[in-house]
């Protein structure tokens, strides 16, 4: 059977005027800026409005350990958004905007799939509205004052072999990573070693997401720890003076941006932090205001529950003070034989025994939403017409030992109408009633003790092993009274471990922490774990040569 691909889909269906959707949600035309008939954005002044509005029911979406089999976790937000508005209810999604690194690395396109997508899906995947091109101006606008300071007389003393702000640009170029800047004598600066990382790794991107208004966001930018002088003291951003300028470049990107699902439902798509190496949730201004919005939002988290999903609650509902009310976990009968050991070219063969080895993955997922953080979950079989009824009835047996339910989506063939079976399993959790959310660990609780608790509890792992400098950095954190922050860690998305070749539920392992960075500014500590990069490479054959655009002007490759 011949199917379309994502982008032929996208680019015949029949948009509605971005006014329209945000009609739908009762946005008054003040707080609307079009950019083009299908994107806006909204004013966040509009959360004053709404301030003392009812939140509506928050539904988070993650997934087991990706695989190269696939998941589909943005296709199954989108989708269950969709049927949540089948169903009569008034609903929303909220998802990140997708990095040009994986789009013409490894993913072509992150949009969703098949008829849950949101559109228009060629400007979401590729410039957008510009907001990572604003951050990653105003990251290297810092990076240029503090060499600029430097170069003009350095006034703070500032040590130049302690400078930690690093460069950043939203594509994988892995020659990037380290760099020695500043050659060629004394006017083009002085000589030091530097790097990039990935636009959406960067601290502004968490900033962005994580600031609950303008002069929130300039106080995190002036808190950014830039270097140290020569007495181990640190420089901030505010010390360069260099926050004001910051915000005016992110004052737009601030802004939630405002589309449509293929169904014609509204979809905010704000804020992309990846979750392997930053928090990995979209900016809580999106998410609240459309909480205001709505009786029911659905939003995602990056990579599996033991990345995205951790920090969404540790991080981003602790800061935000948001309580989730549901938790969707989405797995393939695929991915799962792949945890298994099944080959890669065999997964569309009936194999239960691989099924079997590959279940304890998915277990772990749920014992964590459900156990660790106390919330109502769901799981999500995104089904393939290669699955077998004995397959999906393991699955079946095997969720219902842990009181959890299992629905079967559909969605990325059949839309909103294949995901209502999936909305009524979601909705009938938040019913019971038995929602008991909890955080991981206490704030009081000393840096060692929050990676520990994430390592073992979250993990699976029998302990952690620390670097001499990642403990420097812990000792250095304290002395700096910024033991009380959560810890965003950084780890490999392939596993449960930090060995990406570990598959399924691997046990007897440590998790070791080679550096631990101060991230004052989003006001959390980073724990980078293993080989983790914060600068990714391009793959053996990247997305981007099957990306092409011809005369007309119409793209093609985009998944």
């Amino acid at each position: 059977m011949n199917y379309k691909s994502d982008i032929e889909i996208a680019q015949q269906a029949k948009l509605k005027p971005i006014s329209e959707i945000a009609k739908k949600l009762g946005i008054g035309e003040e707080y609307i800026e079009s950019y083009g008939r299908y994107k806006a954005k909204i004013d966040y002044n509009l959360l004053k409005k709404y301030e003392d509005a009812k939140n509506g029911k928050l539904i988070l979406v993650t997934a087991i350990t990706p695989t190269p089999a696939g998941e589909g976790k943005t296709t199954t937000t989108v989708g269950l958004g969709d049927a949540l508005n089948r169903l009569g209810k008034k609903a929303m999604i909220a998802l990140r905007e997708p990095s040009l690194g994986p789009v013409f690395g490894v993913k072509g396109g992150a949009a969703g799939g098949g008829y849950s997508q949101v559109l228009p899906m060629e400007d979401i995947n590729l410039h957008f509205t510009g907001d990572i091109h604003a951050i990653g101006a105003a990251n290297n606008l810092l990076a240029a004052m503090v060499d600029n300071h430097i170069h003009q007389g350095n006034a703070l003393n500032i040590d130049v072999r302690r400078i930690v702000w690093r460069r950043a640009m939203d594509m994988n170029d892995r020659q990037l990573r380290s760099i020695v800047n500043g050659l060629g004598g004394k006017g083009n600066g002085v000589p030091r070693e530097d790097g990039f990382d990935i636009t959406v790794a960067s601290e502004v991107m968490a900033i962005l997401c994580l600031s609950a208004d303008i002069d929130d966001l300039k106080q995190r930018l002036a808190n950014i720890i830039v270097a140290y002088d020569r007495d181990g003291r640190p420089i901030t951003a505010g010390m360069l003076k260099a926050q004001g300028a910051m915000a005016a470049l992110l004052k737009e990107a601030l802004k939630p941006n405002l589309v449509q699902t293929l169904e014609g439902n509204p979809a905010f798509v704000h804020g992309g932090p990846f979750a392997n190496i930053a928090h990995g949730c979209n900016s809580i201004i999106a998410t609240k205001m459309a909480l205001k919005l709505n009786d029911y939002v659905v939003t995602e988290a990056g990579f599996g529950a033991d990345l995205g999903a951790e920090k969404f609650f540790d991080i981003k509902c602790r800061k935000a003070g948001l309580v989730p009310d549901a938790v969707v976990i989405v797995a393939t009968v695929r991915a799962l034989k792949h945890h298994g050991g099944a080959a890669r070219d065999r997964l569309g063969e009936e194999d239960l025994e691989a099924l079997k080895k590959g279940m304890p993955n998915l277990l772990k997922h749920v014992e964590n939403i459900t156990q660790k953080f106390g919330l109502p979950a769901v799981v999500a079989i995104n089904r393939f017409p290669s699955d077998s009824e004995r397959e999906l009835d393991l699955i079946r047996e095997q969720c219902a030992a842990y009181g959890v339910d299992v629905a079967l989506s559909e969605v990325w063939g059949k839309g909103g109408k294949g995901g209502e079976a999936l909305a009524q399993k979601v909705l009938a959790a938040i019913e019971k009633g038995q929602n008991q959310f909890r955080l991981l660990y206490r704030d009081e609780d000393d840096i060692m003790e929050k990676i520990r608790k994430i390592a073992v509890e979250i993990y699976g792992a029998k302990g952690v092993a620390y670097s001499a400098q990642a403990s420097q950095g812990i000792k250095q954190a304290g002395e700096l009274g910024l033991s009380n922050l959560p810890v965003c860690m950084a780890k490999t998305q392939y596993s449960l471990s930090d060995n990406p070749k570990l598959l399924a539920r691997p046990e007897n392992f440590e998790i070791t922490v080679r550096e631990v960075r101060i991230s004052a500014g989003a006001g959390f500590i980073v724990a980078i774990t293993g080989d983790i990069m914060t600068m990714p490479g391009l793959p053996r054959v990247p997305a981007a040569e099957s990306i092409d655009v011809d005369s007309s002007g119409r793209i093609s490759g985009l998944f």
